[in-house]
């Protein structure tokens, strides 16, 4: 029974680093959410006592837990550890997102609903209903930029590719293994989508209202952009034959 149960839950995976002025109430409005969630707080040994605060969040409530990191290791690899923390615990879905409230808790049950009906579910600005708020025109031309570019070069047909607020069913997670995805940082968004278009998963999108970050700094820089374009570029050169048979024949090689 508890792995029947198990299997319906969700596990909210939310990296942090100095989010200490948002992380209790981000993580009782995600709790007090009409829907079978659980908590994963992956710090990356924040200087401002983040990670204590996780702690004893985890302490007083038993569906919060805690992976403390030894540095600041990159967006995509905190992803990754929570995916496998998901996937080891027997949880159904594991859902990611950030934790300045800029990905408002109240769109998790309609999120989780979404991904039970798709194999993947994203919170898009991009769809009709969606949209940025408080956001500085050179961040929505630079989200709107990135997006253009994965579609143009990648052939993606998500609308939101670089959309941080996600749902993915198991499934969905031990086929595609994160382990194997090169990329960090918030390119890893991208490669994310890329292999699930490409392996012919169901992605479905939930207009959201995306809402700048409330407090603290935020963390995206202008050498995540280079490396994001980086990553489209790579993974076009992944899609061409020439390129698609040398990994066969080096896969039949090993």
């Amino acid at each position: 029974m508890a792995a029947r149960e198990r299997a319906e839950q969700a596990l909210v995976i939310v990296p942090t680093y100095n989010e200490i002025e948002n992380l209790e109430r981000l993580v009782g409005e995600i709790l007090a959410q009409p829907a079978p969630l659980h908590v994963l707080i992956v710090d990356d040994n924040s200087p401002d006592g983040t990670g204590a605060l996780a702690d004893a969040l985890a302490a007083s409530d038993a569906r919060v837990r805690v992976a403390h990191r030894p540095a600041k290791l990159g967006l995509g690899t905190a992803y990754t550890c929570g995916f496998e923390r998901a996937l080891a615990e027997g949880y159904g879905y594991a859902i990611t997102m950030d934790a300045d409230f800029s990905h408002n808790p109240r769109y998790l049950p309609d999120l989780l609903a979404l991904a039970r009906a798709n194999d993947v579910a994203i919170g898009s600005r991009y769809v009709p209903g969606g949209t940025a708020r408080g956001c500085s025109w050179p961040r929505v031309l630079l989200s709107r930029g990135a997006n253009a570019i994965a579609h143009t070069v990648l052939g993606l047909r998500t609308r939101d590719c670089t959309a941080g607020f996600r749902c993915y069913q198991a499934d969905v997670l031990r086929a595609i293994d994160p382990k194997t995805i090169l990329s960090s940082g918030y390119s890893f968004l991208v490669e994310m989508v890329t292999r699930c278009e490409r392996q012919g998963y169901r992605i479905g999108e939930l207009p959201i209202v995306f809402d700048n970050r409330r407090q603290g700094v935020s963390k995206i820089s202008r050498a995540e952009v280079y490396r994001s374009i980086g990553t489209i570029l790579r993974l076009r050169l992944e899609a061409l034959p020439w390129s698609r048979r040398r990994s066969r024949r080096e896969g039949q090689g090993r």
